[in-house]
């Protein structure tokens, strides 16, 4: 793996890790100006994620213009195309994986998508981190670094499954891999079919957006909804 790829994976740990140090400072900081600490969480996302795409993007200048797996990426007309199907794609796969794991057991609804909503709530600006810059990150470090990595040396199943289990593993909701994993298969899958990042950045960004916009406008409606399910799910397992 280039040395710009290393230095990329330790910049995208240590943004994940800087809120142990950068939380407490910016606690500290906001109380001495008398500023709402309420606020120091979302303030924090948004330094820390905008800092590492910079210096991330900036390891990357030289590729920019590079199609991503190989020369011969596919033409404009064709990955927008793909970009545009990849959002449905991407919600069908996400909605099929979240019916499985339901059929398994696992409780519908996610704490990872809870927080972020909740940060949102507090700071509508917040939303540019899980909209956009987040999802660029994921789909810089996992799809294009870790996955195309592997790619030159494995099959297309066996580059997307370490990938998409490492994918899910980084949102730290082990319960929800199926789902996690489902979306980092379905996000290769664009990279491979088109060989261009932006594709699946394109439908990753545009799939957030569309979830995050609808979580908060519908929350009401969606968290009755989930209820109504678990008890449905309930009763059906008393017969059996």
């Amino acid at each position: 793996m280039k040395r710009e790829y290393w230095i990329i994976l330790i910049v995208y740990i240590a943004m994940q890790l800087s809120s142990i140090v950068g939380i407490p400072g910016m606690v500290f900081l906001f109380g001495y100006l008398g500023l709402n600490q309420g606020l120091v969480v979302p303030y924090w996302l948004i330094f820390s994620f905008t800092l590492a795409l910079i210096i991330i993007l900036f390891l990357l200048r030289k590729e920019i213009q590079k199609p991503g797996l190989n020369e011969r990426s596919s033409s404009f007309g064709s990955s927008a195309i793909w970009a545009v199907f990849g959002v449905f794609l991407a919600l069908f796969a996400q909605t099929l994986a979240a019916n499985i794991e339901q059929l398994l057991g696992v409780e519908m609804g996610s704490e990872n998508t809870q927080q972020i909503l909740n940060i949102i709530e507090s700071l509508p600006l917040a939303m540019i981190v899980s909209s956009v810059i987040g999802p660029i990150l994921e789909e810089i470090v996992f799809r294009k670094i870790i996955f195309g990595s592997l790619h030159k040396r494995l099959n297309f199943f066996f580059s997307a499954l370490i990938s998409s289990i490492i994918f899910a593993l980084a949102h730290m909701e082990p319960q929800h891999i199926l789902l996690y994993s489902a979306m980092g298969f379905t996000f290769a899958f664009l990279y491979v079919k088109t060989k261009h990042i932006l594709v699946p950045i394109f439908a990753h960004v545009a799939m957030n957006t569309l979830v995050v916009v609808i979580q908060s406008v519908y929350k009401d409606e969606i968290d009755q909804l989930i209820r109504d399910a678990e008890r449905i799910q309930n009763f059906i397992g008393g017969f059996l």
